[in-house]
């Protein structure tokens, strides 16, 4: 059990004892105060928002079931790496018995962004319950909504992906666009998808890279192969500008960044829809281009045939399910860009070349390779493919960080160096009225133990010398820069800037100098950490957004996950 044996499985049972508190995390469906019967659905991000639109549509109707028992469904939506992580993690705790099958924690629907998954599902629940069928075949569990992998770009850059037969094979060599088509413009390849080990669409895009560069069809795929073409993937890796959870987030960062930060990305067709509907004046419109063979990104309603779930709450899940695969509710699917899931409902207005796509796309759905291959897959992505990154983490250890604040962030620094892959590096700063030297940090284990003594040291005390922090990070950055990599500045802090010897508009001017727009490209990320009105947020926001990262608000109860999801950027 290859799968078994690699990092990847390690970092995710971590993962998967976290509340995934941001991104696209959704509970906000039933009401607390409900006394009846109330059934879970654990579904992969990109159905989030149509699961709960459902859910709020259908509880409003007040359901019961046939013995007049009324009941309600709520929905709670992770990367479908986490939800296959999640089911399991619980599956082993009720073999073990350490958890019982009544628990409030286990879903009574579940749902997969895609297939690949849906098999994973399957074969890990195998490998723990032998021969008990816990999760129906896919072709048993009926379909809510789909949408196919597309490659995301602006007009000029679109065409000339369109011109070529394989665009991942393309992928492998061109260092710009006007390698793949000699009418494209001189521009750099950088390249986008969200993190196979926790996002479905990212894992539908390193299969179909195997796909591609193999010349086989997924399901002939073999672990051999894995290790043969291993090279040609990572050279695709290469052009990586960053990893992340959320395929749609990623689709928004392209059009707010433009084509030096990513000009092409592999996201869902949805996710085309979806930024193209959110532009603002002067963004330039995205398009979708359709490969001759892609995945199709499935959505199905899984019903466990397990001890978790009652007949009553089967009752309840299969009156849902017809509820969302209604007509009139496939309508929201539609409305957010998703292909519904029956048969004979109307695409819709957003299906158009305004939006982006192709009503009628037409193209080769691809079918889920062997289990095991998967994992082969995931295992060398972790070890070998992934592009590698070397990240400076500026943390905040002023006097304000007192109390509870900072052995929970000391506690998330812990995890963080825990899962450190084989090919990422950490450099670690903490600041408060002085600016300290830099710890280097690897996953060996001497890393490591530079790592702990670092975190063991820290202390709060002092003022918050915010910006000259930033700027010291940045510059230790640019004399280290790791070659080939993505490197990115991460700073934690729950105050404002209090001593600086440099102004706010002083180290954004020089934030500048290091930009996606030049051949540095070091990404910023920003946590304010705290309660709203501790620290300027509007000041966070800026400093990450000008240098193609985002802003996040973090406290002690989600510090731990906000963290693991940073860490997938990388």
């Amino acid at each position: 059990m290859i799968f078994q044996r690699s990092r990847f499985l390690t970092q995710l049972v971590v993962i998967s004892a976290l509340v995934f508190v941001t991104g696209c995390n959704t509970n906000s469906t039933s009401n607390d105060n409900f006394t009846g019967l109330k059934v879970k659905l654990l579904v992969g991000s990109a159905l989030g928002d149509f699961c709960n639109q459902a859910a709020k549509n259908f509880n409003a109707t007040q359901p019961k079931l046939d013995n007049g028992k009324a009941f309600q469904v709520k929905c709670e939506a992770l990367g479908s790496g986490d939800v296959v992580t999640e089911v399991v993690g619980l599956a082993d705790q009720l073999q073990k018995g350490t958890v019982q099958a009544d628990a409030a924690d286990f879903p009574t629907i579940i749902s997969l962004d895609g297939d690949i998954y849906h098999s994973q599902l399957i074969y890990r629940m195998n490998q723990i319950s032998p021969g008990k069928n816990y999760i129906p075949d896919i072709i048993e569990s009926p379909l809510i909504a789909n949408t196919p992998m597309v490659f995301m770009a602006q007009a000029d850059v679109a065409a000339g992906l369109r011109k070529v037969a394989d665009p991942y094979k393309v992928l492998v060599t061109a260092k710009t666009h006007r390698d793949i088509d000699p009418a494209s413009p001189p521009l750099t390849v950088h390249y986008v998808h969200s993190a196979p080990t926790r996002s479905n669409s990212g894992l539908q895009t390193l299969v179909a890279q195997y796909v591609s560069v193999s010349g086989k069809r997924p399901e002939e795929v073999t672990v051999a192969d894995v290790q043969k073409f291993q090279p040609q993937i990572q050279q695709i890796q290469s052009k990586i500008t960053r990893y992340g959870v959320s395929t749609n987030s990623l689709a928004q960062s392209m059009v707010k960044n433009g084509p030096f930060w990513a000009s092409v990305g592999s996201v869902y067709e949805s996710s085309v829809i979806v930024a193209n509907s959110g532009l603002t004046q002067g963004q330039q419109r995205y398009q979708a281009v359709y490969p001759k063979a892609t995945f199709t990104s499935n959505m199905r309603a899984i019903i466990p045939n397990a001890p978790w779930v009652s007949a009553d709450e089967k009752a309840a899940a299969e009156k849902f399910i017809s509820y969302w695969r209604s007509p009139e509710t496939q309508k929201i699917a539609t409305d957010l860009g998703l292909r519904p899931g029956t048969p004979g409902v109307a695409l819709g207005t957003k299906f158009t070349p305004e939006f982006g796509v192709e009503a009628q796309a037409k193209y080769d759905s691809l079918r889920p390779p062997k289990p095991e291959v998967v994992d082969a897959m995931l295992k060398s992505w972790q070890e070998s493919a992934k592009k590698p990154s070397l990240v400076v983490v500026v943390v905040d250890s002023s006097g304000s960080m007192s109390g509870d604040k900072l052995p929970a962030v000391q506690n998330t620094l812990q995890n963080y160096i825990k899962n450190l892959g084989p090919k990422e590096q950490i450099a670690l700063i903490d600041f408060d009225s002085v600016i300290r030297p830099p710890v280097l940090v690897d996953g060996t284990p001497q890393g490591r133990d530079r790592g702990w003594q670092f975190i063991n040291g820290l202390q709060a005390d002092g003022g918050t010398k915010l910006y000259d922090a930033a700027l010291e990070a940045r510059n230790w950055l640019q004399k280290n820069l790791r070659k080939d990599a993505i490197n990115a500045v991460l700073i934690l802090t729950d105050g404002e800037d209090a001593g600086s010897k440099i102004k706010l508009n002083e180290l954004e001017q020089e934030l500048q100098k290091s930009g996606f727009a030049t051949d540095q490209r070091i990404g910023f990320f920003t946590i304010g950490y705290g309660k709203e009105g501790e620290f300027k947020a509007d000041v966070l926001k800026e400093i990450a957004e000008l240098n193609g990262g985002y802003y996040s608000q973090g406290n002690p109860e989600t510090i731990l996950q906000l963290m693991s999801n940073l860490q997938v950027e990388f």
